[in-house]
């Protein structure tokens, strides 16, 4: 098989399985975070607070890309499709004329921030490797798709915008106004994850350091309001019109 249809199966292959890249990241933090040393953070009951809201921020402007990518996008691009392929419109402007795959790059800094939370550089740095090399065959076969599907107008665009660092010397404006429902109705899951996996490697911390687990108050709370505003959200997205839109997906 020539290199480029097995990097593109491989994208392929791998596009299907993305969404547990979250599960992954939870499963590999445990070691880390048992065997990373946490004595610096008592060195000043400061460092702590100014780490974790760094590292909030980091995945809060993870959930920025994604939702200004989601909230502006044609309903019949793919995004949500988790079996194969699937694209009937291609989005060009707004933030699709600064980066091609502006939803990889949000995925990255929203998992980096919960990753940074474990304050182990060599798993900041394993987890980058990984990502990009699991990633760059995905977007290698999903452009390829793109290629096929819209030659010349894809190929166009390609050329004006990167693959994942973003430029904003051609920046077009979208003629597709910004629209909360749709961040409502598709993104809950991803922020309730994201808010999960911080307070995960917390109390892996805390269990560690201290040599046996404590179910704090403020990591039942948080999960909890976390999961309860999730199940709202997927109520009124599956049972009621509230979140409902006609043009959007």
């Amino acid at each position: 098989m020539a290199l480029i249809h097995s990097l593109e199966k491989s994208g392929n292959i791998l596009f299907k399985y993305r969404g547990q890249i979250p599960v992954v990241l939870f499963l590999l933090s445990i070691p880390v975070v048992y065997f990373t040393d946490y004595s610096f953070l008592n060195t000043n009951p400061m460092i702590h607070l100014i780490l974790l809201s760094g590292c909030i921020l980091v995945s809060f402007a993870g959930q920025v890309i994604r939702a200004i990518a989601i909230g502006t996008s044609n309903k019949h691009t793919s995004g949500r499709n988790t079996k194969e392929q699937v694209a009937e419109a291609l989005n060009t402007k707004g933030i699709y004329s600064t980066v091609r795959h502006p939803l990889y790059l949000g995925n990255y800094f929203m998992w980096i921030g919960i990753v940074m939370y474990t304050f182990n550089i060599w798993f900041i740095l394993v987890t980058t490797l990984l990502f990009w090399l699991y990633y760059e065959r995905i977007m290698f076969a999903e452009e390829r798709f793109l290629e096929r599907k819209f030659g010349d107008d894809y190929l166009n665009w390609s050329l004006t915008a990167p693959a994942f660092i973003p430029s904003f010397k051609n920046y077009q404006k979208t003629d597709i106004p910004f629209s909360m429902k749709t961040i409502l109705r598709r993104e809950y899951s991803g922020v309730t994850a994201t808010i999960i996996g911080f307070v995960f490697v917390d109390f892996l911390r805390v269990w560690f350091v201290n040599g046996e687990p404590q179910f704090r108050m403020d990591h039942i709370l948080i999960t909890a309001g976390a999961l309860l505003i999730s199940f709202v959200l997927r109520s009124l997205k599956h049972y009621t019109k509230v979140l409902f839109e006609e043009d959007r997906s």
